[in-house]
């Protein structure tokens, strides 16, 4: 990894240190030859599995500037590790803010870190650019009109099943698992909207802890409710251990697993890519391991880029494809800023794409957004688990705009 975009974890900045920004002259955050653009993601502790989305930023950056950068200006990614902890979060970014001179933050993981943040950015008027949450609270023009956010939002995956359910489901028994966070909230409360009336086939739901090693006895418990359908929402690490549980105590129901959990590399081959047949997700970008996409030119050039620049990371790892469509997204936003890259423009151009298609997103799935619409991905499509791959089902749906049940 070259100077110009390199990953520095650090898990902890001392409060000595940052008394000491403030005694440093700032630079420019852009000139001529460089931009600078900050990042934080976990790259240890508890979700440390969706590290590879911020190495695959890294890697891309990398890849970008071996090609002339953008507009003729090197990038600097500057990527800390917050550990997933807000108070950690706050400081870090004050450091890439005060000492860094960033630019912009950039798809930051994480809901509890990215609201941490939120005002501090806001009312400095620095770009919080398309942070790696579904938290609809994160894409507020009105109330923050310096954060924006990327993904679909988690209630609306949650109505997205909610709407499966009620097609092919109807009447049938369901259990939720759930993380107790903003996430596992958010995602619930939008299955329970969009079941409307079916919310009282909900037998049993039971929030979870992520550091909680109870989860035999959750799945236990779920087993004897004697339910035919069981939602999980949480991380991919959580996802495995589930997954294995069912199977261990011969339990078959039809299982639905939140996008942020489906990925191959972290949560099914660890569990068992057998045990994992049938479950159902979302997915609004290809699957690396499909072989439907090895003809893809896009997906072709993915594998070449994760060979080059990502050689220590997993193909399957659906985290690193988003990561890649992520930094994509934001190369185009900087390409659009010509030669000015002031901090109000960079959010005039966040705010005016139309129609973006990332080289990695699923045929029909676009980016748009407008002053009013920060929420750049509305689309998703319902996938399956074949053993192998994620097979789609069904057509690209509006997630946004999904259905919240019959009333």
């Amino acid at each position: 990894m070259n100077e110009a975009s390199r990953i520095l974890l650090a898990a902890v900045v001392a409060l000595s240190f940052l008394g000491a920004i403030s005694q440093q002259r700032p630079e420019q955050p852009a000139s001529d030859t460089e931009i600078r653009i900050g990042n934080l993601m976990p790259y240890t502790g508890a979700l440390a599995a969706y590290a590879a989305i911020g190495k695959a930023e890294a890697a891309y950056f990398d890849m970008i500037n071996d090609r002339g950068g953008i507009n003729g200006r090197k990038v600097r990614f500057i990527s800390y590790d917050d550990n997933s902890d807000p108070t950690t979060a706050l400081a870090l970014t004050r450091a890439l803010v005060e000492r860094d001179n960033v630019l912009l933050m950039f798809g930051s993981f994480g809901t509890p870190g990215n609201l941490a943040v939120r005002s501090f950015l806001n009312e400095r008027k620095i770009p919080q650019l398309f942070v790696a949450s579904g938290d609809e609270e994160l894409s507020n023009p009105t109330a923050f009109p310096w954060t924006m956010g990327w993904q679909p939002s988690f209630r609306a995956e949650g109505r997205v099943y909610a709407n499966y359910i009620q097609a092919f489901y109807p009447e049938r028994k369901i259990v939720v698992l759930w993380q107790n966070d903003q996430f596992g909230r958010d995602l619930f409360k939008g299955f329970e909207e969009g079941l409307g009336d079916l919310a009282r086939m909900i037998i049993v739901d039971i929030a979870f802890e992520i550091s909680d090693v109870a989860i035999d006895t959750h799945v236990s418990i779920l087993k004897q409710s004697g339910a035919a359908i069981f939602v999980f929402a949480g991380a991919p690490d959580v996802a495995a251990k589930v997954i294995q549980q069912t199977a261990e105590f011969n339990w078959h129901p039809l299982f639905i697993l939140d996008d942020a959990a489906a990925s191959i590399a972290t949560a099914l081959r660890p569990a068992g890519l057998e045990k994992s047949a049938g479950a159902i997700s979302t997915s609004f970008l290809k699957d690396a391991s499909d072989p439907a996409w090895k003809d893809d030119p896009a997906m072709r050039e993915w594998s070449s880029f994760m060979d080059k620049y990502y050689p220590g990371g997993d193909k399957d790892d659906s985290a690193a494809v988003y990561g890649y469509a992520a930094a994509e997204t934001l190369a185009q936003v900087l390409k659009q800023c010509g030669d000015d890259l002031s901090r109000e423009n960079v959010m005039r151009q966040a705010a005016s794409l139309r129609a973006y298609q990332a080289s990695v997103a699923l045929p029909g799935v676009t980016i748009s957004t407008s002053p009013e619409d920060y929420r750049p991905i509305k689309q998703v499509r319902l996938v399956q688990f074949d053993g192998r791959t994620w097979q789609p089902i069904g057509d690209v749906i509006e997630s946004a705009f999904a259905g919240a049940g019959k009333k």
